[in-house]
């Protein structure tokens, strides 16, 4: 949304070593600056500021990017937050986007037409048509007008044209709305109709203070029980999250991850201003990301039914990735968060919130919840499979705490626990090694890689990458090489699921109309992720980088590949053949 000449402006008007002095203090060290690392606690200085690329590496925490990146981790905000941060001290005005898509209407226009359906809603529910949804809302839900009004609620009539007769009155189009989607049209009869009928009315409201989308809510038990605003051009709902506009303050210590708008805003009326939700789907990697650029620490509060179960694996899964702590609200006695502070008060969710269960307690106890430990057969049933969650955790002692955990649960001796765990180790270390040693020693180390996660099922591949990737980053030879199909290494080329991403958004920006800037891959990865790629380029920095250096590594990298492909090829041809003899020995 911020021209692309804009952010270049903001971080040449911003220089890194003047930037960050007010929150590092700094002292030379040859060409570059060195200090305590802001990020981590350290008594030796291992955070480095290269004033001559406009960067920063933390060799500790693996901290680092440019002068955006360290704002987005310092001051707690998303890119676009930290250009204006940027922005304002530099004094330099960004403009309003007014961007088109195909459908003709501007993001702009679509913002400008939810305040006016927000503004409609909000009056509607205050008439006489209204009272239903408000005695919904203050007597059955218990929020107080104050909170009515904090979040925008409101009402949509129970009829087929109020809000498009009304949108149509302040100049809005039918096309328009149908865009916005705040109406659809009959396939019957070809006439618009009101989207949100008899709905209570959650607008959505991006970390700007831009309403971007809607949520309506039946006051019964009838179906759908929510309606949500499909994709608009000013709204994806795969990218965006209810309340963070008011949590991206509060959330700096960990943050609330609910299901419903509901439970949000009762938590938030009883002072948990660090609650959000998803949009009416289960979380997705978009969503982690941004969650990623607010916060460290994520508790969960799911309906622990079977499908709060499964939506609760796959947001750990999702938040590991992207480098958050994951814990799990146990609530006892009520559904949802809404229901347990009505029934035992804010004082007593404030000490099951401060109880939530680690990642692995909850698995642990997911696991023990399906056998009777009491019988022989189930205990080891059990105690295998906790030996196998253990045996993926990288930290040694994670994996002691967590065998202590398990030993006392079960019944059975840590000794005995711990040579199964090892075992197991040993097993997923051979099973993803080739050969010898070395690459043994790589995986082990790459196991538990957050950032990239990926990298433990193939060291050689992944290490590869990130030299291939350092030298496209540093070099722009490497990068025009790669572009113009000078050098032949394509996107199938690449292993991990990181690497690849890398890879897409350099040749993007490259191919782009203003070339290549490392400015604007922070819209796209995380600070986390940031660090991750100015790592790649620390460590090519003093090393052989010359053309023969990068087409060797791309040729390794094929081979790689082909190696693969040809393992999977055998594997698959050998998979066929045993078919064939089951099918000879059942005929």
């Amino acid at each position: 949304m911020i021209p692309r000449e804009i952010i270049e402006e903001i971080r040449y008007r911003n220089d890194i070593e003047e930037v960050l002095s007010s929150y590092v203090s700094l002292k030379r060290a040859g060409s570059n600056m060195v200090g305590n690392c802001p990020f981590h606690s350290e008594k030796t200085p291992s955070f480095t500021v290269f004033p001559s690329s406009q960067n920063f590496y933390c060799f500790g925490c693996g901290a680092g990017g440019d002068v955006i990146t360290f704002i987005m981790k310092a001051e707690n905000l998303d890119y676009v937050s930290a250009l204006e941060f940027l922005a304002q001290r530099a004094g330099i005005t960004i403009p309003k986007s007014d961007e088109k898509y195909d459908s003709g209407v501007s993001r702009k226009r679509i913002y400008e037409m939810n305040l006016e359906a927000a503004k409609f809603f909000r009056q509607c529910l205050f008439e006489p048509q209204g009272a239903e949804a408000l005695r919904y809302l203050m007597e059955q839900r218990k929020l107080s007008a104050s909170v009515i009004k904090r979040f925008g609620l409101g009402y949509s009539p129970n009829q087929f044209g109020a809000l498009i007769n009304h949108m149509k009155k302040l100049g809005f189009t039918e096309e328009e709305l149908i865009v916005g989607f705040l109406c659809g049209k009959s396939q019957k009869t070809g006439r618009p109709y009101d989207y949100f009928r008899n709905r209570v009315m959650f607008p959505i409201i991006d970390v700007s203070g831009n309403i971007i989308a809607f949520g309506g809510r039946v006051m019964d038990d009838s179906k759908p029980k929510y309606l949500n605003s499909s994709d608009t051009p000013g709204f994806k709902k795969s990218k965006n999250l209810f309340a963070l506009n008011y949590a991206k303050k509060n959330c700096s210590e960990r943050l609330i991850l609910c299901e419903g708008y509901m439970d949000v805003i009762a938590l938030h009326a009883a002072g948990f201003e660090n609650a959000v939700a998803t949009l009416g789907t289960a979380i997705t990697s978009e969503q982690a990301r941004l969650i990623a650029k607010y916060t460290q620490n994520v508790v969960i509060s799911y309906d622990m039914d079977d499908a709060g179960r499964t939506a609760a694996d796959k947001a750990m899964k999702l938040l590991t990735e992207v480098g958050v702590s994951v814990k799990i609200l146990n609530m006892n006695g009520a559904k949802d968060p809404d229901e347990y502070i009505k029934k035992f008060g804010a004082d007593k969710f404030t000490q099951i919130l401060n109880k939530s269960q680690t990642k692995f307690d909850y698995k642990m106890m997911t696991i023990l919840s399906k056998y009777d430990i009491s019988l022989g057969e189930d205990k080891i049933k059990a105690a295998t499979e906790l030996c196998k969650m253990i045996a993926e955790v990288y930290s040694g002692v994670e994996r002691e705490v967590y065998i202590t955990s398990a030993s006392e649960k079960l019944g059975i001796a840590s000794d005995i626990l711990k040579n199964d765990v090892e075992r197991f180790r040993n097993l997923a270390i051979k099973k993803y090694k080739s050969k010898e040693g070395h690459d043994a020693q790589m995986l082990a180390k790459n196991i538990g890689d957050r950032v990239n996660p990926d990298a433990a099922k193939n060291p050689l591949a992944s290490n590869t990458e990130e030299t291939i990737l350092g030298l496209m980053l540093l070099y722009d030879e490497h990068r025009e090489a790669v572009a113009s199909g000078k050098v032949k290494l394509t996107r199938e080329d690449f292993f991990t699921e990181f690497g690849l991403r890398v890879f897409d958004a350099i040749i993007e920006l490259q191919n782009s109309d203003g070339g290549y800037s490392e400015s604007l891959l922070g819209e796209s990865f995380t600070p986390d992720e940031m660090g991750r790629i100015q790592r790649m380029q620390v460590k090519r920095r003093d090393l052989g980088n010359g053309a023969d250096v990068f087409s060797s590594s791309v040729s390794a990298l094929k081979l790689e590949r082909e190696r693969a492909n040809t393992a999977n090829d055998w594997k698959a041809e050998l998979l066929r053949k045993q078919e064939q003899l089951k099918a000879r020995k059942n005929n």
